[in-house]
């Protein structure tokens, strides 16, 4: 299977409008940071998007992707959902709906910001998409078994998402000694980190990651949903722990 980031930036992306710091003025691509999604092709070639924000059409055309065959949302944030009318042309050629895989909460709120896609007689253009609620339990798709992790995200719960032995976490600032015990001795951990030092009510930051990999002991971690406030990537990286890295826009990994 093989993982690969659409983008590592948070809410406001990077470079941040109107910032003039040292990472937003960067000419290292490496520091220009999208909204955070991935996309994982799976075994079977299948193409599994998690989380669709307001880049998504920029992140499929960037990565010459062409087709999504499922979406996993880990919460509702418009930085991870609104990009979700921008399906339309993969709906369109399909002729399928999109299946939306996520909590019960988050598709209510799905429908509250899109009801033209769950309208009973919808605009010929509007996007259509199939709901599926999941739980934090396992479940299989697409001949895949998933595994979700519940974290803590300022009041809220997000869902982050384990393939074999791959987890994917974003927008957490914790996580239960319960949900750490799937989380333990993988071959990748992706985690969230915002910033370095300053503590942020809904993100982990550079020592809480730093105090996991060292906990949960995965054979590398890689850091996602950055802000400009972490510091230039190829400085940054080359601090962290051995095993730790960076994410940026386009890495990929296969597992």
């Amino acid at each position: 299977m093989k993982l690969k980031f659409l983008g590592t930036g948070t809410s406001q992306g990077v470079p941040v409008i109107g910032c003039t710091c040292e990472v937003c003025t960067s000419e290292n691509p490496k520091d220009s940071r999208l909204r955070s999604s991935v996309m994982v092709t799976t075994e079977e070639h299948r193409k599994i998007l998690i989380d669709c924000g307001p880049d998504f059409r920029q992140q499929m055309l960037a990565n010459h992707e062409n087709t999504v065959d499922l979406t996993l949302l880990t919460h509702e944030h418009n930085d991870h959902v609104i990009g979700l009318d921008d399906m339309r042309p993969l709906i369109f050629k399909s002729g399928e709906n999109m299946p939306l895989y996520c909590s019960m909460r988050v598709g209510n709120e799905v429908k509250k910001r899109f009801p033209y896609a769950f309208a009973d007689v919808r605009y010929p253009g509007a996007p259509a998409f199939d709901l599926h609620n999941i739980d934090n339990r396992p479940f299989a798709v697409l001949d895949t078994e998933i595994t979700p992790v519940e974290v803590v995200h300022y009041q809220i719960t997000a869902l982050g998402y384990k393939f074999k032995q791959l987890a994917y976490i974003t927008d957490a600032g914790f996580i239960s000694d319960s949900e750490k015990e799937k989380l333990k001795n993988l071959d990748v951990l992706i985690v969230n980190c915002i910033r370095k030092f300053d503590p942020h009510p809904a993100h982990f930051i550079l020592p809480d990651v730093i105090a996991l990999f060292e906990e949960l002991k995965p054979e590398k971690m890689f850091l996602t949903h950055i802000s400009h406030h972490l510091g230039l990537h190829d400085v940054e990286d080359k601090l962290l722990p051995q095993g730790m890295h960076l994410a940026y826009d386009g890495l990929e990994i296969n597992f």
